[in-house]
């Protein structure tokens, strides 16, 4: 397993800037605000040829025990216990503050190995680390995240005490050499990759989506907490279920674009939406007790225009009556007839009912996203699409839909050479889609048609 390097540190120390730094990323957000950073948020990194999983940690509060600090708090806790070395981050320009009292006294309660690093030390003398002697925690080591200044020492000394030390190896015989050779030649045999599915679960502020990623993983990874707006970043979580594997994205909730005032939801819109990019699989939750509003169509807009493959879940089902869920069925049809592709399922993500049905849904997008479609196949189902229903004329012109293949996956691309493709209307671009998509069983995923119309040699002769 690689070892793991938690970053901890009140808020506003420079956590998140350090992070990007370590992983060459610029996965965690950063602003010059406290308390932006709540959850987890893990990254790999390299160092002088060793492997690292990097760990950022919301503004730590030991003291804490009561609202949105003392979850942020449990979720540091639980990436200090996980980790091999911790990284103390202080702040050499505010100095010493009671809080870091509190967190050194935690972090030798716990025995792990600390490096006291004290941050935005760039220009300042020695003679300013000498009051982080106090906390006892050993040599401060001055650095500076945004400059990169002191990291590499910083590194090097958690790389040292990363590595074990290599244990004693006693003489083998020949006779075990070879036995242990021939069971090492069966181990190495190639195996099948696992596939990894990248699922997305986006929505509006408050409907679920850390509940239901908690419900997944089977444990509190992320915060949930009765409070729109918990999540600000796009955390991902890795798991496996039924041999295979998944890394979710729990999202910040998207709000409409008039009620994005703050710089963090800004930042945090931005983050969505790259999660649903970069995803393979989106799942649209919406609040079954509210409806489907204007605000859950542009969401799934956004998915849809990206080509991602979509599931729709309808969270907090068995919060509600018949007649809600009337009124429910009602609005998805009138707000979301676009998504006539995805499958909807009803669920409870804090009692977990539902959730076996809706990863079902989930593979099964992720295959149709990913289909490979035969070039004969294709312009077989073309032609008998064509025929039962005919393109319509354009002045005297009909198109001529000639033959069709694979332009892409994810979302699956068709495209269709002929002549005069550019006079299809919409309408039949629509009924191509369906039929194709029909045929193909491809279940969960949009569908896109390109056409390339063929250049007419007599046309330079006309003119």
């Amino acid at each position: 397993m690689l070892p793991v390097l938690a970053l901890v540190g009140r808020p506003n120390v420079g956590k998140s800037t350090l992070f990007n730094r370590i992983t060459r990323s610029r996965d965690a957000i950063v602003a010059d605000i406290p308390g932006l950073t709540r959850d987890r948020h893990y990254g790999r990194a390299n160092w002088r040829g060793q492997a690292l999983l990097v760990v950022d940690t919301g503004g730590f509060e030991p003291v804490v025990d009561t609202g949105i600090v003392a979850e942020m708090a449990r979720q540091t806790r639980q990436a200090i216990a996980e980790a091999d070395v911790v990284v103390f981050l202080a702040d050499a320009r505010t100095g010493l503050a009671p809080q870091d009292e509190h967190i050194a006294a935690y972090l030798r309660k716990t025995g792990k190995p600390v490096l006291l690093a004290v941050n935005k030390a760039e220009g300042l003398t020695p003679a300013a680390m000498a009051e982080f002697h106090e906390l006892g925690l050993g040599q401060p080591m001055p650095l500076s995240a945004a400059h990169g200044q002191g990291v590499s020492s910083l590194l090097d000394a958690a790389c040292a005490l990363c590595v074990p030390p290599e244990p004693e190896v006693e003489p083998r015989s020949e006779e075990q050499e070879a036995a242990e050779a021939g069971e090492a030649g069966d181990a190495d045999a190639p195996r099948p990759a696992p596939r990894s599915i990248k699922l997305a679960i986006i929505g509006r502020p408050n409907v679920g989506k850390s509940t239901l990623i908690n419900a997944l993983v089977g444990e509190e990874r992320v915060i949930a907490f009765d409070q729109p707006g918990t999540t600000r970043d796009a955390i991902e979580v890795p798991f496996e279920r039924d041999g295979l594997s998944y890394t979710l994205i729990d999202t910040a909730g998207l709000r409409r674009r008039g009620k994005v005032f703050e710089t963090i939801e800004k930042f945090s819109v931005l983050k969505t939406l790259q999660a649903i990019e970069s995803a393979n699989v989106v799942v649209l939750l919406l609040d079954a007790s509210e409806g489907v509003s204007d605000q859950d169509a542009h969401i799934a807009g956004f998915a849809v225009e990206a080509g991602r493959a979509l599931v729709v879940a309808a969270n907090k089902w068995d919060k509600v009556d018949d007649y809600q869920r009337q009124r429910f069925a009602s609005s998805v049809a009138e707000r979301l007839p676009f998504l006539g592709f995805a499958r909807r399922h009803e669920i409870s993500a804090i009692s977990r009912k539902g959730l076996r049905a809706l990863l079902r849904s989930v593979v099964e997008a992720h295959r149709a996203a990913f289909s490979k479609l035969s070039t004969p196949r294709l312009t077989r189902a073309l032609q008998e699409a064509v025929a039962f229903q005919q393109p319509p004329r354009a002045g005297t012109v009909r198109p001529k839909l000639r033959y069709a293949h694979q332009g892409g996956q994810n979302p699956p691309v068709i495209v269709i050479h002929g002549n005069s493709l550019d006079k299809i209307p919409p309408s039949y671009t629509r009924y191509l889609e369906s039929r194709l998509a029909r045929t193909f069983k491809l279940a969960g995923t949009p569908l896109r048609i390109e056409y390339r119309t063929s250049r007419n040699p007599y046309q330079s002769a006309r003119d």
